[in-house]
């Protein structure tokens, strides 16, 4: 894949990829799941559907269900339980973003004010646990052990990856399989969880199955890859988070592992004082923006997307050609061009 990918239009004009494709694939479907979601965050207690539908609602493209559902479509799956199984992958993407809000401090998420701001850390915590409970419900009600287990074992990666990126903050040294173990935890997981329980419901081949776990293990990872590169090139109305929050917050994403790496003695010096929390300004932000990009940190951060990018997209090799295909293919190449 280029650096940006444009696709054709039936009149032959040239247009950027996006996820309508997707969308409009799966836009039945979709509808179904939403139901779901709205019934299922509901409780007698007014603040859990408060607090969780102010995220819920906030302007997310529940990329990661719509995977499921997607995936479900390419597989020739006519049945429901993946809307409950896509419910639930919704859940525990939301229920992990209400703890990482916390656990970073976070203020914006999607360009809105973050539920822990508004109501506090101890609410979005418990909230939290309560759309998991709510996923874990939705996967038993899907009456499929494998679907279960492939969704559990995601949460749990997923906790493992967090975990491993908070003892990894402020560490100046941390090399790039360290950071690619940690985005493959709490990014990568769910999306190759979302892709392969479709396959499971649908009672496909293992062979399917590991695929579509390829696609979105790939996807992921390379959305990941893209996030952390448009921290240094975007602003916040694009990012919908504050922009230079990762630097801040002193993580060592794959552009500053690289921008360090690359660094003489006057740029490590300043990578590692912003790390440690002791270069935390406007202007300081600025300098690390600079440093990235004279060093074409966020260039080989990109290449690395567009590599793992091209990996999603040849997993899919073995399905037959068609709409859910060709919407997969361009939710890939969607993902890698957001940064530009």
């Amino acid at each position: 894949m280029s650096a940006t990918v444009h696709r054709l239009t039936p009149t032959g004009r040239v247009k950027d990829p996006s996820l309508d494709p997707m969308m409009t694939l799966v836009a039945e479907d979709m509808a179904a799941v939403n139901a779901v979601i709205v019934d299922r965050m509901q409780s007698r207690i007014p603040l859990i559907p408060e607090l969780a539908g102010h995220l819920i609602s906030g302007g997310g493209k529940r990329l990661r269900p719509m995977l499921t559902l997607a995936s479900g479509q390419l597989l020739g799956y006519h049945g429901t339980r993946h809307h409950l199984l896509a419910a639930a992958v919704e859940f525990i993407h939301t229920a992990t973003l209400l703890h990482d809000d916390v656990v970073d401090g976070s203020d914006l998420r999607r360009g809105k004010r973050t539920a822990n701001i508004i109501w506090g850390n101890p609410a979005s915590v418990l909230v939290g646990d309560f759309l998991f409970s709510r996923s874990f419900e939705l996967m038993v009600e899907a009456d499929s052990l494998a679907a279960l287990k492939i969704l559990s074992n995601a949460s749990a990666v997923i906790a493992e990856g967090e975990v491993n990126q908070l003892t990894a903050v402020r560490r100046v040294d941390l090399h790039e399989d360290r950071y690619l173990d940690i985005i493959g935890a709490k990014t990568a997981a769910l999306f190759a969880a979302a892709c392969r329980i479709a396959a499971v419901v649908a009672d496909r081949p293992q062979a399917e199955e590991l695929a579509l776990d390829a696609y979105g293990r790939n996807l992921g990872i390379a959305f990941q890859l893209v996030d952390d590169a448009i921290d240094y090139v975007s602003d916040a109305s694009t990012m919908g988070k504050d922009a230079g929050d990762d630097f801040r917050e002193g993580k060592m994403t794959l552009p500053v592992i690289l921008a360090y790496a690359r660094g003489d003695e006057a740029a490590r010096g300043f990578w590692r004082d912003a790390v440690s929390g002791r270069r935390a300004t406007d202007a300081d932000f600025a300098h690390a923006v600079e440093l990235v990009r004279s060093s074409r940190a966020v260039e080989d951060t990109m290449a690395r997307a567009r590599h793992y990018g091209q990996r999603a997209i040849e997993s899919l090799s073995g399905f037959a050609d068609g709409a859910a295909k060709d919407a997969m293919v361009e939710a890939v190449e969607f993902a890698v061009a957001r940064a530009y």
